[in-house]
């Protein structure tokens, strides 16, 4: 069991060390000595939980679609609106990718390192569709249709993914910082997501 618990926990922290390397580098700037060394362990012991690159890869991203998976799960849990729970999907996944740099290491494993399961808004995107089906017409204005949200919203995430990398990686486009100096709000990306919301919201439901 003190083994079981052992081997546990220095998974947990290879995972950990290589959702940071991942997210800081990329896959192909990421080394299994530098995984290794962050995570307080040899190289001879990261393989024998992980036998390649690729795997610790695989697991980062396990752990991070999980997450947006449990996302999705607790923002489609109530009763609002098909909007409105669009809305509130999209700034559950900013504030997501904002906190948790897992999530961010999967997504950008995603990019880098396609395979045939997609990409990483299949995992949220059926839920969009779905809030809209079953919404119809209903709330939308005449001239816009399910799938018409269904991109805004992933145009609007994939935004969202993109400032959240320049702001930690600072990659900050120029007059950036005095335009969120002069910004009203904590400056976070789900709050700028939110107004952006509040824009276009009217156009879409016609009201």
């Amino acid at each position: 069991m003190v083994k079981q618990e052992r081997a546990a926990r220095t998974r947990e922290a290879l995972v950990r060390a290589a959702a940071h390397e991942f997210e800081q580098t990329g896959y192909e700037g990421t080394s299994l000595t530098r995984v290794a060394g962050a995570a307080g362990i040899s190289v001879g012991a990261l393989t024998f939980h992980f036998s390649s690159k690729a795997g610790l890869a695989q697991a980062v991203r396990t752990r991070g679609d999980a997450a947006v998976r449990a996302c999705v799960a607790e923002a489609g849990s109530g009763t609002a609106p098909a909007l409105d729970s669009v809305v509130a999907l999209t700034l559950a996944l900013a504030r997501l990718l904002e906190e948790d740099e897992v999530v961010r290491a999967a997504v950008r494993l995603w990019r880098e390192v396609p395979d045939s399961d997609g990409t990483w808004s299949a995992l949220w995107l059926p839920a969009v569709a779905e809030a809209l089906d079953r919404a119809g017409r209903t709330g939308l204005a005449p001239a816009v249709g399910g799938r018409d949200v269904a991109l805004l919203a992933e145009y609007l995430l994939a935004g969202a993914e993109s400032r959240i990398r320049g702001r930690i990686h600072g990659h900050a486009s120029e007059g950036e910082g005095e335009r969120e100096e002069s910004a009203e709000d904590d400056g976070s990306v789900e709050r700028h997501l939110s107004r952006l919301w509040a824009l276009v919201l009217p156009g879409l439901s016609g009201h």
